[in-house]
């Protein structure tokens, strides 16, 4: 998933360890693990799956949504775009599947319904990380991100960091399956005190409300749902700490452990997009700039 940029500290390039927006295997009890979980980055039997073929013949991949701008939404026309979708229109075309049919859902449910074959493949900007390795496979991340708070006008409590919300005892919110649950929690946030909305416009929406005050997402999603609210403002872009150490995450689609064939496939194609700029070129219209392209890979990110 990705949100706001401006004066985010995209600059700040990562450290290369793995990463981040990772549940905590206890967030099960919130119902949101299935979409935490994930991959590792191998796990393939026989010739690495069959789907490839499969999707070639019928030429349309379905594509697991969630219905967060800007990475994978129908927009007021009815149209399926994004960050993830746009990109998976040019890799499949690429790897000759010329059509993508979305299949909206709820974050929570990405990892379920690709693993139960609801679709074929996760389209949500899904942050890579050690709990959903152990779920799916990833590709490479195609996009890079940071942290950020929806507060108040003027942000009266000064929140800036999850320390600032631990020490001043303030209400926190985030989304459902969101790794940002985990940041919260390891620097003492009590889990069970945590606020769980559905996503970015409903934390606008409580922290406009007073109902708790903050909400945290990626910087690009907040700074995006912020632009409109007259009550509401993003904070500049920070890295979480993770084990003491700043964090930074990468975004990426998910397949089936079996579906390493088509998993590879698709690495080869993203590979050749981030050499010729093409990537960048389809990222930039949802608010992504030269500081989210990575070259992060998803083995780095999912602890191997």
């Amino acid at each position: 998933m990705a949100p706001p940029h401006g004066n985010d500290g995209h600059n700040f390039r990562p450290e290369r360890r793995p990463s981040r927006r990772t549940l905590l295997g206890s967030i099960a009890a919130l119902g949101a693990l299935g979409a935490a979980g994930c991959t590792r980055v191998a796990a393939a039997s026989g010739n690495g799956g069959e789907l490839l073929d499969r999707l070639r013949a019928q030429g349309v991949v379905r594509l697991g949504i969630a219905g967060e701008i800007p990475f994978g939404y129908i927009d007021k026309d009815g149209h399926l775009t994004g960050e993830a979708p746009e990109l998976a229109k040019a890799v499949f075309k690429r790897l000759g599947v010329d059509r993508v049919q979305p299949v909206p859902t709820e974050f929570g449910s990405l990892i379920p319904g690709l693993n139960s074959q609801q679709f074929d493949v996760v389209a949500a900007g899904m942050y890579v990380n050690a709990d959903r390795c152990k779920q799916v496979i990833f590709a490479d991340p195609d996009y890079q991100m940071l942290d950020s708070f929806i507060v108040r006008k003027g942000n009266p409590k000064g929140l800036h960091s999850y320390r600032d919300v631990v020490a001043k005892k303030a209400k926190f919110a985030t989304g459902t399956g969101y790794a940002e649950i985990q940041y919260a929690v390891e620097a003492g946030y009590k889990q069970s005190d945590i606020l769980i909305v559905p996503d970015q416009v409903a934390g606008l929406n409580a922290v406009e409300a007073g109902r708790v005050d903050v909400f945290a997402g990626t910087a690009l999603t907040t700074r995006e749902v912020v632009k409109k609210s007259a009550k509401a403002e993003a904070t500049t872009p920070f890295a979480p700490l993770v084990k003491g150490e700043r964090h930074v995450d990468g975004g990426a689609f998910a397949f089936r452990p079996t579906e390493t064939r088509l998993r590879d496939a698709f690495n080869t194609e993203l590979r050749e997009l981030k050499r010729t700029g093409e990537l960048f070129r389809i990222l930039r219209p949802f608010g992504f700039t030269k500081a989210e392209m990575t070259d992060l890979t998803a083995k780095e990110l999912c602890g191997q």
